[in-house]
Order: structure tokens, then sequence, then C-alpha cells
């Protein structure tokens, strides 16, 4: 069952996901401070209703005026979800950079260390 594991990790590019993991990062925090702080549009018109020819009455207009504030308050509350939730997400994919990093170098020094025994191995026996 590791096998599959090991296999995809030696799959991974790590190099290039270390590499863009930072800029991943950056971009998801400015998408964090563009949410915080949207620029409204003014509404320049709204289109009448194609399918009759009477102008819709006042209190039509004022229905789908509050419909259309409440899918716009969703829509928004559901892309800050979206942009925290990436921001979330990038900072995790940083420290898993990080610590795929700090693994890499440990094994490294974990088998330099290895061979340094079994030369030392070697050598003593060897006498």
């Amino acid at each position: 069952m590791a096998i599959p594991w090991l296999l995809a990790l030696k799959v991974i590019p790590w190099g290039d996901v270390i590499e863009h993991a930072p800029k991943v990062l950056n971009a998801a925090r400015k998408l964090m401070e563009r949410q915080k702080t949207p620029e409204t549009a003014p509404v320049t018109g709204a289109p009448m209703d194609l399918v009759s020819d009477t102008p819709p009455s006042l209190g039509e207009l004022r229905n789908r005026l509050i419909e259309a504030r409440q899918l716009i308050d969703q829509q928004t509350q559901t892309q800050t979800q979206m942009a925290q939730t990436l921001a979330e997400l990038a900072e995790q994919n940083a420290r898993l950079v990080a610590a795929v990093e700090l693994l890499r170098v440990r094994t490294r020094v974990l088998m330099f260390v290895l061979a340094a025994l079994g030369i030392g191995v070697v050598a003593l026996f060897a006498r």
C-alpha cells in the first residue's frame, strides 16, 4: 500500500511545486484583499421585461430589486467564502511544500549518515 504513495511522490515535480507555491500564496492574498474592499459599480438601468409590452408596476419593480439585491448579497458572500478558502488552501500548500522540503533535506542527511556508517563498518571489518 505504501508503494503507490511513493510512486506518486516521485512523479510529482516538487521543484515546480516549491517554485510556484509563493506565487499562489501571494495571488490568494491579493484576491482576499480585493474581496475586502470591493468596488461597487452603479447600475445605469435595468432591462425591461422582454415578454410583455407593458411596463412593470412599482411594486413588481421593488420586488425584483429586492430579489436582485438578495442574489447579489448571496453571490458576494459565496465569492468571499471561496476567496477565503483559496487563501487557506494556498497557505496549507505553502506549509506542505515547506514540510516536504524539510523531509527531503532530512532524507539526504540520513542517506549521507548511512553511507558514512556503511563505509565505517566496511573499513572496520576490512582490518
